[in-house]
């Protein structure tokens, strides 16, 4: 099958898919099945996957699986139909177990190539770094894998500053809100103390004027003591008087 190219992110990345033939994968592969239908099966998905067909690309090397399930060929172009339908996660786990199983340079190159997009499709930034890494150990002079890889360490690097500056920036939020909620609390503090400061001046102007009422009602109750006992004193002196004047009280006649 012919190399495609894909665009990833915008048209920022170039990414290059292998979908292998027969003649350049797996060439000493065990065949449990009708060798004849394996390859009819495999031709049919590179058919399908050549007219953008990519689910029925995928069918077919599913059923070329199940002749030949130990077929790297098969199993490359099945993880390529199944990135071509964005399903990441799947087409990676088939271009691992090639690059697992695969004794040549070249397929495992491939393969780990391919296994790094993948990753970098789930923005698995570390693991397609590594991917890449290892599909160069196998083919140093691969421009493709050395570009996806510059790109995925750029990409890791932009995704670290911006942790770090969101880490930033939080502890500058967490370091305003707590001198915000210490400016608060000073706030607080003084309004307590001043409303303390105002409810013992209250107290005190009130146990002030209590203190004056006590006083008030003590002098109404000396005046009122010291008018009786002028009174009786006056009375006293007025009895003394009529007493000394010889005054002695009618008494009624009886009938």
């Amino acid at each position: 099958m012919n190399r495609i190219t894909l665009l990833l992110i915008a048209g920022v990345l170039t990414v290059h898919l292998y979908a292998q033939d027969s003649a350049k994968i797996g060439k000493t592969e065990y065949r449990k099945g009708n060798q004849q239908d394996f390859r009819s099966l495999v031709r049919e998905g590179n058919r399908q996957y050549n007219a953008e067909k990519a689910a029925d690309a995928e069918k077919s090397y599913r059923r070329a699986l199940d002749v030949d399930e130990k077929s790297n060929m098969a199993t490359f172009n099945l993880g390529d139909a199944l990135y071509r339908q964005q399903k990441f996660e799947e087409a990676g786990k088939e271009f691992d177990k090639v690059a697992s199983v695969t004794t040549d340079k070249t397929d495992k190159a491939r393969a780990y190539h391919n296994l790094g997009n993948s990753y970098l499709q789930q923005q698995k930034l570390k693991e397609s770094i590594e991917a890449y890494k290892q599909a160069l150990r196998n083919n140093p002079n691969d421009a493709d894998t050395k570009y996806n890889l510059s790109y995925a360490l750029n990409l890791l690097k932009q995704q670290e500053q911006q942790q770090q500056d969101q880490n930033n920036q939080d502890n500058k939020d967490n370091q305003e809100q707590q001198d915000q909620d210490q400016q608060n609390q000073d706030n607080q503090d003084q309004q307590d103390q001043e409303q303390q400061q105002q409810d013992q001046q209250k107290d005190e102007m009130q146990q002030k004027q209590e203190q004056q009422q006590q006083q008030i009602n003590r002098e109404d109750a000396q005046r009122i003591l010291d008018a009786i006992a002028q009174e009786e004193k006056e009375l006293q002196e007025k009895l003394q008087k009529k007493e000394r004047a010889g005054y002695r009280p009618k008494i009624e006649k009886n009938w």
